[in-house]
């Protein structure tokens, strides 16, 4: 089983006598509870695997490193699978970037949005705020995430609104916290001026942290929590590393090819 990462080496995922380990790349975070959050959501991970060798990287501010894993692993062969949830820089170049100035055997795997996964715990989330079994014709969702400028990213949050629109039954309204329009101020406004008089916050994070706060902070009714421990979350990466390790295409991301299920 062979992979071409983004500096056109190819490498092999397929460890003799052994299974490729998970390593899973957190984005890293000033807030403290960012990386306990992280660190208990790859628990589950093991828990629901536990002969698989699970680690953690982060691409900035949280010990260990990305590099450092990887280092870590020597030759030994590797998934790495995005806790990010859409494309954008960090998926499509430093995380491949890292990978490929590792001596270890690497294979990307796409982020973990869009998928169904994620709309059953955004949708749990949501309950646990406070929204209703069923809703009425004046609820509405902002769907609160970080922002990216890359296009793509925009693509991958405005689906997940949309399945997560079908899920709820509500208008739900794609919105940022930085680097992208709406901001969740705005697109909370935009809904109330149409008539919606429950507007609540779905907190497309994966861990508590500045922009998960501030998002919430707007909320006019309801605000879910972030995403964190939710048990999808751990069956989502670990469908993501599946994915990847048997060479689905829709789970890989390189220079080649970068798509997502």
């Amino acid at each position: 089983m062979t992979a071409m990462t983004l500096m056109g080496r190819t490498t092999s995922t397929a460890a003799p006598g052994g299974t490729p380990a998970l390593v899973v790349v957190a984005h890293g975070s000033r807030d403290p509870r960012a990386l306990s959050t992280v660190r208990a959501l790859l628990d589950r991970v093991r828990a629901l695997r536990p002969g698989l060798p699970v680690h953690l990287g982060h691409i900035e501010l949280n010990e260990p490193l990305l590099p450092d894993t990887l280092a870590a692993l020597g030759d030994g062969a590797a998934v790495l699978v995005p806790l990010l949830l859409s494309r954008g820089h960090h998926v499509k170049r430093d995380i491949p970037e890292m990978a490929a100035a590792s001596p270890a055997r690497t294979r990307v795997a796409a982020p973990l949005g869009p998928h169904p996964l994620l709309v059953d715990a955004l949708h749990d989330r949501l309950v646990q705020g406070g929204w209703p079994v069923h809703a009425g014709p004046d609820h509405a969702v902002v769907l609160a995430s970080a922002g990216s400028r890359d296009p793509d990213s925009r693509t991958d949050t405005a689906r997940t609104a949309a399945l997560l629109s079908a899920r709820t039954g509500a208008p739900v309204v794609p919105a940022y916290a930085s680097a992208a329009a709406p901001t969740v101020p705005e697109a909370v406004r935009a809904l109330l001026a149409r008539g919606y008089r429950n507007v609540a916050i779905a907190s497309y994070f994966t861990a508590p942290g500045r922009f998960a706060t501030e998002c919430a902070a707007a909320a006019p009714w309801i605000a879910s929590p972030p995403l964190g421990t939710h048990p999808a979350m751990a069956r989502l990466l670990l469908h993501r590393y599946d994915d990847a390790a048997e060479g689905d295409p829709r789970g890989r991301s390189n220079v080649m090819s970068m798509a997502s299920a």
